[in-house]
């Protein structure tokens, strides 16, 4: 007989490793393990829903007619890794041959490629473009651009694409997507999910093993299994993807997730297929039930962002990992683990974090991000931080879109500038100023918005790696235009903040 591994982010039907083997005479091993869940302190809804739905999948597949060896948490003889439960199970079982798919961590799979184990590896086919293929378009180019790789991806699928053209003549249409949030509009309610027997047990075991970790429990309500993540999935389509292309980036007190799908734990975890995301997406939009903007943001996110990031990880570990462009050693203030500050739009988005194990991309790019690159905080702090705190979080989306977009720790591999702002871009975006302690208007007081002085020393320390860069060519136009004493008062602002952030004082 063969055994298959199923891990904990591999929950599809479809899975290769699962298509090479037969259920009649083959057994499949799922573990939950000590080692993979506190590698980093993983948010407690984060563990609920990979424990949940990996309880779940087992019980789907042995309807389905499989043998399936699970070992819960507390089981007896747990080894506490996934080599170990391995290693236990070929040999109790006297499997042959072990098939598993890529895994999602190049720490994990370097771990079982290291293993003396009968390993048969299959491609993760999940992921539309493979490691191979994005590691030959990258070779040919001497720099590498999501947008090239996009539209590469466009033609591929042939989604949203009209004759040999884009639809609507233009590739991107992001300049469409970024629109405040009028003060009269609300998301669409959130769809909400009951916790069955299965779910509240590993509640029950979440809150008793894992306690320590930051994040709070209560009222887990997310999807566990295929068809409740379709739900989830559909509840999108009907109420918010008409509006998600205007106001995807905008950001409001009370609105978690305003027109955002919330699938991307579901999706990365296998419980949707991208290929059946995108093509009802195409399909909305080529039957006039959303606009092209939103259709098109959409699909980029997935076909665009997701697939080139999932390249770069594997192209460039593990070196990729330790890179500091910058040269950021500061550490990462408590108040992220804690959400007590006094600037509104950070208090916001780490107290919903650790609330929902949530935060659309804005909110972890433009603000928990962008403070962390202009406070310069140390890049293997903040991407565990973002490991640990996301339901979504696995190390292949999270550390380049982490280190390389917002921290700007790769030089510019992956994007082409920093994505850096002052307080004035969350004040358009959002209406969190209106009852912050700090004012938005202010640069160089002590009652100005922290993120102003910031953004102004952010450049200034940094001016010989990033002046060079065309994207910032006004940005420094900006700064040389500023008087002597308006800089030094910046300066000296800034100086005083990052003081306090050394000193672990909150800001």
């Amino acid at each position: 007989m063969r055994l298959g591994l199923v891990l904990g982010d591999q929950l599809s039907f479809d899975l290769a490793s699962l298509a090479a083997l037969d259920p009649a005479r083959d057994a499949v091993l799922m573990a939950e393990v000590e080692g993979e869940a506190r590698y980093v302190p993983h948010h407690p809804l984060k563990i609920v829903l990979i424990f949940s739905a990996m309880r779940h999948f087992a019980q789907a597949l042995r309807e389905r007619g499989w043998q399936v060896q699970y070992v819960e948490l507390d089981a007896d003889g747990n080894s506490g890794s996934i080599v170990g439960e391995l290693q236990r199970w070929q040999q109790a079982l006297g499997a042959t041959h072990v098939h598993l798919t890529e895994c999602g961590e190049w720490r994990l799979e370097q771990a079982l490629r290291d293993a003396a184990l009968p390993l048969v590896w299959h491609r993760d086919t999940r992921f539309l473009c493979s490691r191979e293929a994005f590691a030959r378009w990258a070779h040919e180019r001497r720099q590498l651009r999501m947008e090239h790789f996009y539209r590469g991806m466009r033609k591929r699928t042939g989604l949203l694409m009209e004759a040999d053209g884009p639809a609507g003549g233009a590739w991107n249409f992001d300049g469409d997507n970024r629109k405040p949030l009028p003060r009269q509009l609300r998301g669409p309610f959130a769809a909400h999910f009951a916790q069955d027997g299965i779910t509240a047990a590993v509640v029950a075991l979440v809150r008793r093993r894992f306690s320590d970790h930051y994040g709070d429990i209560d009222g887990f309500d997310y999807p566990v299994t295929h068809a409740e993540a379709q739900q989830l999935w559909q509840h999108f389509l009907d109420f918010g993807l008409a509006a998600f292309g205007d106001y995807q980036d905008a950001m409001a007190e009370g609105e978690p997730y305003l027109f955002h799908a919330r699938i991307s734990a579901a999706l990365n975890i296998g419980l949707l297929d991208v290929r059946c995301l995108c093509e009802e997406v195409d399909k909305a939009w080529r039957e006039g039930r959303v606009p092209l903007n939103a259709a098109e943001g959409f699909i980029r996110q997935l076909i665009g962002w997701r697939e080139y990031v999932h390249g770069i990880y594997w192209l460039r570990m593990p070196e990729y990992a330790g890179l500091n462009h910058l040269g950021n050693d500061r550490a990462l203030p408590e108040f992220y683990w804690t959400g007590r500050t006094r600037m509104r739009c950070m208090e916001q988005a780490i107290g919903q974090t650790l609330r929902l194990g949530y935060a659309h991309h804005i909110q972890r790019l433009m603000v928990t991000g962008n403070f962390a690159l202009l406070a310069g905080i140390l890049p293997t702090a903040i991407c565990e931080w973002y490991l640990a705190v996301y339901m979504d979080a696995f190390d292949w989306v999270e550390l380049p879109n982490t280190l390389g977009m917002v921290m700007h720790a790769d030089g510019g591999y992956l994007g082409s500038k920093p994505y850096c702002a002052s307080g004035r871009y969350i004040q358009r975006m959002s209406d969190h100023c209106k009852a912050c302690s700090y004012k938005v208007d202010h640069v160089s007081e002590n009652d100005a918005c922290p993120f102003n002085a910031l953004y102004w020393h952010f450049l200034i320390r940094h001016r010989p790696l990033l002046s060079t860069n065309p994207r910032l060519t006004l940005v420094y136009r900006s700064l040389d235009g500023m008087t002597a004493s308006r800089r030094d008062a910046v300066w000296q602002r800034g100086q005083a903040l990052l003081a306090r952030l050394d000193a672990q004082q909150p800001l």
